[in-house]
């Protein structure tokens, strides 16, 4: 696993498939919350808009300007509460953290969700106390692609986007952490690595020092970024 570059000063993670496997249980949760009004969720179409929160999915989803939002948003979460026992890290990330901490770099979760979903989400995951701050959707006005929540992660944390690490396993979360003017690195197969150039649509391309073998350092001006408490939204 690369570590985190000298020039690295936070740590910004996305939660759902990033910090979480939780990628086909969010599917199955929207295609159960679908079915009584007749759709079917194609996996090809959700897996190029994973990432976005179900607001965001719903409109965006073919036939779904029509269908009653808030139903199928309390259906879809209901199914995944009930599941949240059964959720579980991915490793790499996790290890990513830990590295991160002990270098007492300033850590955030960027996420696209809710604050219903990611704070229980959290705590079935033991890192509810891992974090300086969690953005959740409620948090910005926009969600990714845009990259307010990555933004509004940074500056809670006291450091420049420049010198902030992303880990965003969705296009749209590498194109917000882009966006953002973040080195950028995502999850392939159970292992990080800086995302490629093709991986998002627009944003600055991820920086070399992110693959730095050197042990991980504070940027200029970053130590001591840390907020005394995590943010509840």
């Amino acid at each position: 696993m690369p570590l985190i570059g000298p020039t690295v000063g936070a740590l910004i993670l996305d939660f759902d498939g990033t910090l979480a496997d939780t990628r086909r249980a969010h599917e199955d949760a929207l295609r159960t919350a679908l079915e009584p009004y007749g759709i079917s969720l194609d996996t090809a179409w959700y897996d190029r808009h994973v990432g976005l929160s179900i607001h965001d999915l719903l409109a965006q989803l073919p036939g779904g300007g029509a269908l009653p939002h808030e139903a199928i948003v309390q259906r879809s979460r209901a199914h995944l509460l009930a599941s949240m026992h059964t959720m579980t890290a991915i490793p790499c990330v996790v290890a990513l953290l830990e590295q991160a901490r002990r270098a007492k770099l300033p850590c955030a979760v960027a996420s696209g969700a809710t604050w219903q979903l990611v704070g229980p989400g959290l705590e079935t995951l033991g890192l509810a106390g891992a974090f300086d701050t969690v953005v959740a959707r409620e948090d910005a006005a926009r969600g990714k692609p845009d990259p307010q929540l990555y933004l509004t992660a940074a500056r809670r944390l006291g450091v420049e986007p420049e010198h902030c690490l992303a880990v965003d396993d969705a296009p749209d979360g590498i194109a917000a952490a882009r966006a953002a003017g973040m080195h950028v690195f995502t999850v392939i197969e159970g292992h990080l690595a800086p995302a490629a150039p093709g991986a998002a649509a627009s944003g600055p391309a991820p920086r070399a020092s992110t693959a730095n073998t050197t042990p991980a350092t504070p940027a200029a001006g970053a130590t001591g970024a840390r907020r005394a408490a995590r943010s509840t939204g």
